[in-house]
C-alpha cells in the first residue's frame, strides 16, 4: 500500500519546504517529450529529468511531460534548471491543492484536476495536474500515468489543425481544453444516474435510492470544488497582458471560459434536481408511512366492537341467559359478521378505504 503524506507534514517548516503531499501512484517517474514546429516533430521518453534539459531546442516548441511527483528531488531538479519558485513547486508537490493560477515574470503556473469516471467502480476518480507556461516551452505534472491528453498528442503527430503551427500559448490551451471536455463526459454519466434514480422514484424508492441521492450529492459537491476555480482561472488567461500568451490565442481560451460556465450551469441544475428528488424520497416515503398507519387503524377500529362482544360473551359469568341459549353462539357470529360489514361499507362511504 502506497504511503499517504498530510498537510499535518509540513507543519512548522518554512514557506518552499518540498515534501510530497499524497499518495504516490507511480513507482518511478516517466518523462516525456515533444519537440515540434510547422515541419518537424520528434517524441521522446527520456531514463533521466537530466536528458531533457539538455534534449531543449530553443527554435522548437517543447512539452515535457512528468507522470509521477512525488520523487522530491527530481521536481527540485526540474524547478533549478527552468528557474521556478520554491512556493510553484511546493504546490506541484501538494496534490490536494485548489485550481489556481499565478503569473510570474518568465512563466505563468496553472493548477487544475483532471477527472476522469472508473467505469469498474463507477465513481469519479480526481488527479492534480500542474502546468508551467513558458517561453516556447510547456510543462505539465501528473500524479500517475495515463491522462486525456491523448487526442492532443495525436494532433501534434500527425500534424493536424492549427497546433504545429502555433506557439507554446496554444499547446497549453490544447491541453487545458482537453481536461474541460472529459467534464462533460463525468456530467453526462451524472445525468445518466439521475434519470435512473427519477425511475426508481416514481416506482419503488428504496433506502438504496436514497443512498445513491447522497452520493451522487457527493460528487457533485466535489466537481464543484474541482471546477469552480476554473471560471476565474480561464477568465483572467483570456484577458492577460502575458507576452506569453499571444492575442490569437485569447479567442480560444474565452471559448473554454464559455464552456465551464456552462458546465457550472449544469452542476447548479443537478444538485437542485438531486435536493428535488431528496424531498421527493421523503415524501414518498412519509405517504407510505401514512398509508401503513390508516391501514393498521381501519382494522383496529374495526376489531374494537368485536373485542367488546367477545369480552363480554368471554367473561363467564353463571347467570348469564345468553350462554344457555341454543342459538347464542351464531347470533353472536352475526352480530359480529354485521357490525363488521357495517363499519367497512362505512368507511368506504367516507372513502376511508
Amino acid at each position: 500500500m502506497s504511503k499517504i503524506f498530510k498537510r499535518s507534514t509540513k507543519a512548522g517548516l518554512p514557506p518552499g519546504s518540498l515534501i510530497h503531499i499524497g499518495e504516490m501512484k507511480e513507482e518511478r517517474a516517466r518523462f516525456t517529450i515533444f519537440d515540434y514546429d510547422e515541419d518537424h516533430f520528434s517524441e521522446k521518453e527520456m531514463k533521466t529529468v537530466e536528458e531533457c534539459f539538455h534534449s531543449k531546442d530553443e527554435k522548437t516548441v517543447s512539452w515535457i511531460n512528468i507522470d509521477g511527483i512525488h520523487q522530491v528531488d527530481i521536481i527540485e531538479k526540474i524547478g533549478t534548471h527552468f528557474g521556478l519558485n520554491a512556493l510553484v513547486l511546493e504546490d506541484i508537490l501538494n496534490t490536494d491543492q485548489h485550481p489556481k493560477l499565478e503569473d510570474f515574470e518568465n512563466y505563468i503556473y496553472v493548477v487544475m484536476k483532471m477527472l476522469s469516471f472508473d467505469e469498474e467502480v463507477n465513481k469519479i476518480t480526481t488527479e492534480q495536474v500542474s502546468f508551467i507556461l513558458a517561453p516556447k516551452l510547456v510543462l505539465s505534472f501528473q500524479e500517475r500515468i495515463g491522462d486525456t491528453f491523448d487526442p492532443v498528442r495525436e494532433r501534434l503527430r500527425t500534424s493536424k489543425g492549427r497546433i504545429r503551427k502555433m506557439d507554446a500559448d496554444y499547446l497549453a490551451y490544447a491541453l487545458i481544453d482537453s481536461i474541460v471536455d472529459d467534464y462533460f463526459i463525468i456530467l453526462e454519466k451524472i445525468g445518466d444516474k439521475i434519470d435512473f434514480i427519477e425511475e426508481e422514484l416514481v416506482t419503488d424508492p428504496t433506502p438504496d435510492t436514497l443512498q445513491m441521492i447522497h452520493e451522487l450529492k457527493r460528487e457533485l459537491i466535489t466537481l464543484k470544488r474541482s471546477i469552480w476555480p476554473l471560471r476565474e482561472i480561464l477568465s483572467r488567461l483570456g484577458v492577460m497582458e502575458s507576452t506569453l500568451i499571444m492575442e490569437s490565442t485569447n479567442v480560444y481560451l474565452k471559448d473554454v471560459h464559455d464552456h465551464i460556465i456552462h458546465i457550472i450551469d449544469t452542476i447548479e441544475t443537478y444538485k437542485e434536481m438531486l435536493s428535488g428528488m431528496l424531498d421527493i424520497y421523503l415524501s414518498s416515503l412519509s405517504n407510505k408511512m401514512n398509508e401503513v398507519m390508516k391501514v393498521l387503524t381501519l382494522v383496529a377500529t374495526i376489531f374494537i366492537p368485536l373485542t367488546f362482544i367477545a369480552g363480554v360473551y368471554g367473561m363467564n359469568f353463571q347467570h348469564m341467559p345468553e350462554l344457555a341459549w341454543k342459538w347464542g353462539y351464531p347470533v353472536v357470529w352475526i352480530i359480529m359478521i354485521s357490525v363488521s360489514m357495517s363499519m367497512v361499507l362505512y368507511f368506504k362511504k367516507m372513502k376511508w378505504l
